[in-house]
């Protein structure tokens, strides 16, 4: 497989969906990993197996109606497989194996089928210490936009995935691209004051649109400087409540078309109406309380270069 990611947007050829099958017992407080879960175990309402296998059918039925070729990761028993793109990441030709937390750390097995049709050259396994996930990591053909969490609580944060020792790191496979880091806002518990990853604040669309929350950085620089790069009329803005639910977590198919969730009515009106493009709709509110979306779900491989 020639692998070939260069940003969000151009057309998809093939992508790794994650795996809905055997996630195991809903989780305990002290083994959820982001503050969306710690609130849906909290209030009891996790999701079902049974209404995450529906809801990524729905979103797989969307990637073969336009002709995309779909990988699935192996089913490990009780493990929950949904977001592939914590697990690695591609650039350019070659595949980031990300160093997700370690009780995850299983999911990467399951792996093997995909991984065994690539190039063992072009498989990046990073330092221990280099922590990076997928969701951090947003492309924009030359540039590489990656969330980073630098404060000295670092260690103690669950929601904090990537470190500055990734970003020098990913510098150093790929020096012809420019990155820029963006300090992302933490929370543990509180999904509305925090960013689980950059992909949940900020998103490219289109050809040079993208949705962002600007509280979801810690410093407003970061904020003005996408908007320097996008410009300010192609930009939509994210309320408090629309990145609660996840709204940037968008998934595009091609510069025209993105998937979204069904009920993300502001959103998806303005990305018709007002940008032209086609989203296509689907159901994917109960996935959402696992602190992932539709983006978060998926570990792209091929996008042609238009």
């Amino acid at each position: 497989m020639n692998l070939n990611i260069s940003n969000e947007t151009s057309t998809l050829k093939a992508v790794v969906l994650g795996q809905p099958g055997s996630i195991g017992k809903k989780p305990t407080l002290d083994k959820t990993f982001d503050a969306k879960s710690y609130e849906s175990v909290l209030n009891n309402d996790y999701p079902t197996e049974d209404s995450i296998y529906k809801e990524m059918s729905a979103f797989e039925k969307v990637l073969f109606k336009h002709d995309i070729q779909v990988f699935r990761p192996w089913t490990l028993e009780n493990c929950n497989q949904v977001f592939a793109r914590d697990v690695g990441f591609v650039i350019d030709d070659k595949i980031i194996n990300s160093n997700i937390i370690p009780d995850r750390e299983d999911e990467k097995e399951a792996y093997e089928v995909i991984y065994d049709q690539i190039q063992y050259n072009k498989i990046f396994n990073l330092p221990e210490r280099a922590h990076v996930e997928g969701g951090d990591v947003v492309l924009y053909n030359d540039v590489v936009f990656v969330g980073l969490y630098t404060a000295e609580n670092y260690p103690q944060l669950k929601t904090a995935r990537t470190n500055a020792y990734a970003f020098h790191f990913l510098k150093e496979i790929f020096p012809n691209k420019t990155f820029i880091p963006l300090e992302m806002v933490k929370h543990d518990t509180d999904p509305r004051q925090g960013i689980l990853h950059l992909d949940c604040t900020f998103m490219p669309v289109g050809r040079n649109k993208a949705i962002i929350y600007k509280n979801g950085f810690r410093f407003e620089k970061d904020y003005q400087l996408l908007v320097d790069m996008f410009g300010k009329q192609n930009i939509f803005e994210l309320t408090r409540d629309e990145m609660y639910s996840m709204n940037s977590n968008v998934f595009s198919l091609s510069p025209t078309t993105v998937v979204s969730e069904q009920n993300f009515v502001r959103l998806n009106q303005y990305m018709e109406q007002e940008w032209g493009l086609t989203v296509e709709k689907v159901p994917y509110k109960e996935i959402s309380k696992m602190g992932g979306l539709l983006r978060c779900s998926t570990f792209p491989l091929v996008r042609a270069n238009d």
